[in-house]
């Protein structure tokens, strides 16, 4: 029996009119998988003659796409293609696709969570932070309207491991990119590089309202670390988090202000919050 309350409401279109990771491109094969968005059962198959995405229920074939290192389809009607990341073209960039990680919660949760800076001295000690340096200090958000995103800037943090070919501490330097409700992109100081940023993306696929698989992908100056050791460090961050994640409750995102108290370090959380608000956004929030 299908459960409908597993799937978004005819009239959520900023949830519905989406791009969706649904495999690494890596991982596909002529054989038909079967993986779950939004509710809904997908067949996935790909070879070197091409990719097809169809719905289990109808045998519908959906748009499918090719970037980024992933897989990707929609259930509704995109106004745009898959966000754009002017980095990925960079001839001398890693590729580094970090394996697809299950999460019991919300994925707009899994969003916010990676926007968070907060939480890097207690929860990656030692990594992306360590006490007794704990504040984060003021920085700026904005809805960039002309793109509908959400932008965090100016954002600054001492790291003892910034990036897995960091040797020492250094100061780092972010900017947070919220393209979509399930989609955002870090932006931070390279130490192989001091005139191009990192690219740590976060690509998200809801199996259902309290159900993710997370696909980070990171775009990354690095000439000397091996794919493996660049994949493993940035998964050794996200099950740290994920422990964090699983344990939050409601495992929904609240959307009231009155929900949940903010701090002046959750400015770029408070933004996120009111965009998806502002958008009508139901699916895996609360309010």
């Amino acid at each position: 029996m299908t459960d409908l309350a597993a799937r978004p409401e005819d009239d959520d279109r900023a949830i519905l009119d989406q791009w969706y990771p649904v495999a690494f491109l890596a991982s596909l094969t002529a054989s038909e998988t079967r993986v779950r968005l939004l509710g809904y059962d997908l067949l996935v198959s790909g070879d070197d003659d091409g990719v097809a995405v169809r719905r289990a229920d109808t045998a519908a074939l959906l748009p499918a796409r090719k970037v980024h290192a992933c897989l990707w389809t929609t259930l509704g009607r995109p106004k745009g293609d898959v966000v754009e990341i002017a980095e990925a073209a960079e001839p001398d960039r890693r590729v580094v696709p970090c394996g697809a990680i299950n999460v019991r919660t919300s994925g707009l949760r899994v969003v916010e969570n990676f926007l968070d800076m907060a939480h890097f001295p207690f929860v990656h000690t030692n990594i992306l932070g360590a006490e007794p340096i704990t504040e984060v200090a003021p920085y700026r958000t904005e809805h960039r309207v002309d793109v509908d995103e959400i932008w965090a800037t100016e954002c600054r943090f001492e790291q003892p491991q910034a990036a897995r070919s960091s040797v020492g501490g250094m100061t780092t330097d972010y900017a947070y990119r919220v393209a979509s409700p399930f989609l955002t992109l870090l932006y931070k100081s390279c130490p192989n590089d001091p005139t191009r940023p990192d690219v740590i993306c976060l690509f998200v696929r809801p199996v259902d309202q309290e159900r993710s698989v997370a696909y980070p992908v990171m775009f990354l100056i690095d000439e000397n670390s091996s794919q493996a050791e660049l994949a493993q460090f940035q998964q050794r961050i996200f099950v740290q988090d994920r422990i964090i994640l699983e344990n939050q409750r409601p495992a929904r995102l609240p959307l009231s202000p009155k929900a949940e108290i903010p701090t002046r370090a959750d400015s770029v959380s408070v933004a996120y919050r009111r965009w998806l608000k502002a958008a009508g956004v139901r699916y895996g929030a609360i309010g």
